[in-house]
């Protein structure tokens, strides 16, 4: 149930058909929007059967440190698409892909001190994330890119418009 929450509260952020979302200068690799709802869905019901299947494995403290890693991965997860989509904040969205980069890690590797069959299932989310900082990393660039060019592109009209006194 956690895992179904966290992956409604990221969806209600996503707006892939925002005027702004579709002016960002994304990469030609860049999945349709439809892929990325259907690439979740199982994604996120492994999640919840890796956590399950780890959580009745575990004895009193080993179920501490799983809760604990799931809830930080999953608070991750969840506030990405609110800094990228509803904040508009490419850059800031990097910062927090990289993060649940490393939190996915975390998770893999206490899922694997509980239930070493549990484990190996969360792998294709961490490939997935990682693809997803790839792509948020390539369009944080070239919206910095765009808005230097911009920056420069306005300086240089300035410079050249004629003074009023």
């Amino acid at each position: 149930m956690v895992v179904a929450t966290a992956a409604a509260v990221a969806a209600a952020a996503v707006d892939a058909d925002s005027a702004w979302y579709r002016g960002l200068a994304t990469p030609r690799w860049q999945p349709p929007a439809w892929a990325f709802g259907v690439i979740w869905t199982p994604l996120y019901a492994t999640i919840a059967w890796s956590a399950g299947r780890a959580w009745n494995q575990a004895d009193e403290g080993e179920r501490t440190r799983l809760a604990a890693a799931l809830a930080v991965n999953l608070s991750l997860n969840t506030a990405w698409p609110w800094v990228f989509f509803a904040a508009h904040g490419p850059r800031a969205g990097l910062a927090g892909t990289l993060l649940l980069d490393a939190s996915n890690l975390h998770l893999i590797r206490t899922t694997s001190r509980t239930d070493r069959r549990a484990a190996p299932a969360l792998l294709p989310y961490a490939a997935w994330s990682w693809f997803a900082t790839t792509l948020n990393a390539k369009i944080a660039r070239r919206k910095v890119s765009h808005l230097t060019d911009r920056h420069r592109w306005s300086a240089a009209v300035r410079s050249r418009a004629p003074r009023i006194a």
